[in-house]
Parts: C-alpha cells; structure tokens; sequence
C-alpha cells in the first residue's frame, strides 16, 4: 500500500481529552477517532490491528476446539429477567422498546442467549460443548475513561463451554486457560493470571488476565516470592493484629462527646490515636436484611468479599435515612456497641484492636475503650477487607506489590446459575435430567491493542510487536520527488511483498524528517530507508523500530534481514 493513497491522518500534539498513552497515541497515530462518550471509530490502521488480534483468538480458540457462532445484538429483556440480572446491571443496560412496545437491551454480553440456544442439546452424548463468538457489545459506561480501555461500545470474544459435571467443567476451563496464555504471548503482551471476584457474572472461580500498566483502572497483588497474584477485589488478607497494643490491658468504656467529628481522619485526630485503633462501622442493605460491617479505621469493606459471603448480588451502602433508623444517630456516629436489629459482622483484623475507638449511635458522640469479644460479638468473623501496601501474602508470608494493570481477559467457572434459571438440562447416562455446567470466557479485542500499546511505546510512538503491527514494514523514501529513489523504494516493496511480507510504502511528497516521524509514531516493527545511504552506497537503511538499531543490507540481502528482525520471540502473522 501506498501512503500517498491511504486514510493516515497522524497528529503532532496529544488530543486534549486523553489522559492514558495508548489513547493519545491511537488518536495522533490515526487508528482511532472518538464519535461520541465512549464511541470510536477505527480508521484503516486501527482496524488492520484490530484484525491481526482477531485472527490469532480465532486461531488459538479453533486450537483449543471451539466452534464460532454469531448471536444477536438485540436481546429481549425478557431473558434478562428470568436470571435477576436485569436489576442486578441497571443502568449498565442500554434499554429501549421496539415498534411493538417489546423490551429489549442492546447485548453487553450473552449467558443468557448462548444458553438459550444451546438449550435444545437433550443428551449427555452431545456434551461437552465450547462456543464462542466475537462480537461488538454494548454498556452504558458511567465513565468511559482510557480511549478504547473502557468504553461504552466495544469488540469482546466470549466463549461458553457446557458440560455434563465438574470433572468436564474443570477440563474445559483449563483448556480455555492454556489458550488465553497462548493468545497473550502470540499478542506479545506480559500478562498476570489473577485470582478474581465473579461479580456480576456468577460461579464460584474465576481469574482475569490483568497486563500490567501505569494507565490501569485496576489493581492487582502480586508476590514476587511464591507467584500469588489477585485482583484487589479477591486479594486475601491473613489474620492480624494490631501489635502495638497487644500488651495494653482492656479498660471501660467511656463515651465522649465528638462535635462535628465524624470521619476518620477527624475522629483519629480527636483522640490522638491511630486510625488502626479505630473501630469503624458500615451498614449494607441486601436484598435480603441489612447488615454492618466492622473493620479497622485503616482498612476498607471488600464489597466484593462481603457479597460473596452473603451470598448477595445486590448490596449497596445504607443512605443517611436507612443509618438514622437502624442506629438512631446520623452518618459518621454508627458503631457496634448495643446495635441491635442488625446483623453484625467482622473483619479478622478488627477483632485485635484494643481499647479502639467506635461511634456510639448517639449524635455527635464516640465510645473510647471498645474492645471486640467483650463489648460487642460479631455474628460472623471473615476476611472482609482490602488487602493494603505492607500486607503479607496470604500464601507464604511475604510482602505483597501493588500493581496498576487492565483486564484484557476474565474466565469463570459459572456452574448451573444460567442452565438453571433458563432450562438448558440434559439426560445424563441414568436417564436422568440434570443442569448443564457452564463455564464463561471472554477476551477484549480491544483492550489487548490498547494494552500493547500501554507495554510497547516510547517518545517518539507506538512499538508494535510484529503480530499485531498494521504491517510488517514500511519503506520509507526520503526524496519521494527523485524518480531514482522513488523507484527503488517501489522495488523494495515489491521484494518483500514477494516474500510474503505487508508492507506499507512512504511515497509521500514532505520533508524527510516528518516522515522518519510518522514512521516512528505509527510503530510499524521494521523500516527500510531511502535515503543519503542508497544514494551514496547504493545500499538500504533497514532499522528496527523497537530499538532504533540500523544496518546497511544489499538490495539482495533485503528480505533475510527484515525477517531477521521478525523472527521470535513475537511471532509473526502466520500462525501459532
């Protein structure tokens, strides 16, 4: 391809609105252009990578036994309905009715409707079953943030594996594991294989793949020593102790009036104390009972931890209203101490606090010399907290790292919760019917360009790795106005071409500097140069875009040396 005849409109500055790198970079390498909050278009460039990253899913995915299907973007929200998470996504859902007055959603993912059609399966004979689909989605972000890392509209592959037990579950989800590994490392991306929390989508296990990046929207622990990594939302903290206050004897209780005291920062200061020691107090209301929630004054509810040990998809804060009845005091005075028609539970850590310092369910008022065990019994003592900097690894003791990382890929071990709820059972060898078990996997196509992007740039723009990269080289001539230099940037590309190489040909008519920038700033892996070299030795420039390192090949000696810098450890567009 000729530049002169392509859509590449590069920029010079970043665009005002992008924070992340591989947003600024999308945009001013001309792969993307924002429509609207959260919606992109991909320009030639862009969907070019977008492809390279498709193709390789599909490959790995046909690797590892799945069969493709295409299902639709419009979904009834009937269906939505008969598993509860209708309620559970809310606003999330782009709604509307059609001209019939139907309700219908616009699909942010498709459990219910794989299992919907997959529910005609009668016989265990027909099981085990894999399919997958890549497709657009659709949610309605509250922040859309990161360019393409978090939008309203987006490409995703998910698969959904049925089976007939949980010995064919767990093949099934190791198999859908190895492959995730095997697209990432093809994709040239370091990634993370994290516990994680099953949110919105159920089941019992689930892990996210989170590559590593300083534009990240979440974080992941890490151990460098025995390898455990989790999301922070499934982190999982051993039990501890406030040790400065072991040795410190119980005293009574005392309350004591706190004015416009009522946050952390204010409470600590008022008593001179740590917020370690303090003893703070959070109602939840389910869909069941209210709940508190008691942890340390340095630590934070793990709502994913606390949902899953209620067993509760839906939970959220109590409003000023709901405080006011339960305790009879307003925000920022609740404590456990005598609450009574609540279920009290705790954090390990809290229970170690000596002498803490609570709310007293009075108005502007506080108890000092709080102790847990004597003054007040939780129901339930668990891990509830978000592990913090400092933590030990829950596996071997040693300190844990914090890391900014994005999801570019998730899988869940969903059991029964949609075959249930929508009727997709079979008979077994006994003759009996029974559920089939499901298992969830999804990849964001998307993500993974961004996330290459996020790992692979410097200064001067994007560094693909040859797998993804638009093309596998560009041919730069640097005086495209010289008929000489002109025609041997054309034989340059005819050669590679040849040879089974994409190639992209800079016959633009600018200054020689622009276009060494642009060919920088779109990051293709290889570029052949044109220049003050072949006009003086007759020989080519051939550079590698990751390092800058540049040799000088024979025309002859062309297409080994761009070879050479495609070769392993990225492999290149033909296969596995």
């Amino acid at each position: 391809m000729r530049w002169s005849d392509a859509f590449i409109p590069t920029l010079r500055e970043d665009p005002k609105d992008a924070e992340a790198i591989s947003h600024k970079l999308m945009v001013r390498a001309g792969l993307i252009r924002r429509l609207g909050s959260g919606a992109y278009s991909y320009l030639p460039l862009g969907f070019r990578v977008l492809h390279n990253v498709i193709r390789i899913v599909r490959e790995e995915m046909s690797r590892a036994g799945a069969q493709e299907v295409l299902l639709p973007a419009l979904q009834p929200m009937e269906l939505w309905s008969r598993t509860g998470r209708d309620k559970l996504l809310g606003d999330v859902l782009i709604r509307f009715k059609d001209r019939t007055g139907k309700e219908m959603a616009l699909g942010p993912t498709h459990e219910e409707v794989i299992t919907t059609l997959v529910a005609e399966v009668k016989s265990h004979r027909q099981l085990p079953l894999t399919l997958y689909q890549i497709q657009t989605k659709f949610r309605d972000e509250p922040r859309p943030r990161g360019g393409v890392i978090r939008s309203k509209e987006f490409i995703m592959k998910d698969a959904y594996s049925f089976d007939a037990d949980a010995d064919g579950l767990n093949a099934s989800y190791q198999r859908m594991f190895e492959c995730y590994q095997r697209i990432f490392a093809r994709c040239g991306l370091s990634v993370l294989a994290c516990e994680a929390s099953s949110g919105m989508m159920g089941g019992d296990v689930s892990h996210e793949f989170m590559a590593p990046s300083d534009s990240g929207e979440d974080v992941v622990v890490r151990c460098e020593s025995c390898g455990y990594a989790a999301n922070l939302e499934a982190a999982k903290c051993q039990k501890s102790e406030v040790r400065s206050q072991k040795s410190e004897q119980p005293k009574p209780i005392e309350e004591v009036a706190t004015p416009g005291k009522h946050t952390v920062e204010q409470v600590s200061q008022f008593f001179k104390v740590s917020p370690s020691g303090l003893i703070k107090t959070l109602l939840y209301t389910t869909d069941k009972e209210p709940v508190a929630v008691v942890v340390r004054g340095d630590h934070d509810v793990n709502e994913a931890k606390l949902a899953r040990l209620l067993n509760a998809p839906q939970l959220k804060l109590a409003d000023a209203a709901a405080i006011q009845r339960l305790t009879g005091a307003p925000v920022g005075f609740t404590g456990p101490v005598k609450l009574t028609g609540v279920r009290l539970l705790a954090d390990h850590a809290v229970m170690g606090v000596v002498n803490g310092v609570a709310g007293a369910n009075k108005d502007q008022a506080h108890l000092r010399g709080v102790n847990p065990g004597r003054d007040f019994t939780p129901a339930v003592v668990a891990d509830l907290r978000v592990a913090v900097p400092g933590d030990p690894c829950a596996a071997c003791g040693k300190p844990l790292a914090f890391v900014k990382a994005i999801e570019v890929g998730h899988v869940f071990k969903l059991g029964t919760k949609y075959s249930q709820a929508l009727g997709a059972t079979f008979q077994d060898e006994g003759g009996q019917a029974a559920p089939m078990i499901m298992g969830c996997y999804g990849v964001g196509i998307n993500r993974i360009a961004a996330a290459a992007i996020e790992q692979r740039h410097d200064k001067d723009g994007i560094i693909w790795p040859p797998a993804l990269s638009p093309f596998d080289a560009i041919v730069t001539v640097l005086e495209a106005t010289d008929a000489k230099a002109l025609k041997a940037g054309e034989e340059a590309t005819e050669t590679l071409g040849r040879a089974g190489l994409d190639v992209l040909l800079d016959d633009r008519e600018q200054s020689p500097g622009s276009k060494l920038k642009d060919a920088d700033l779109i990051g293709i892996p290889v570029q052949v140069v044109i220049g003050k070299v072949w006009a003086s030795e007759g020989r080519l420039e051939v550079v590698a875009r990751a390092d800058k390192s540049r040799q000088k090949v024979e025309p002859a000696a062309l297409v080994p040396s761009v070879e050479r810098l495609l070769a392993p450890p990225f492999q290149g567009k033909g296969g596995a």
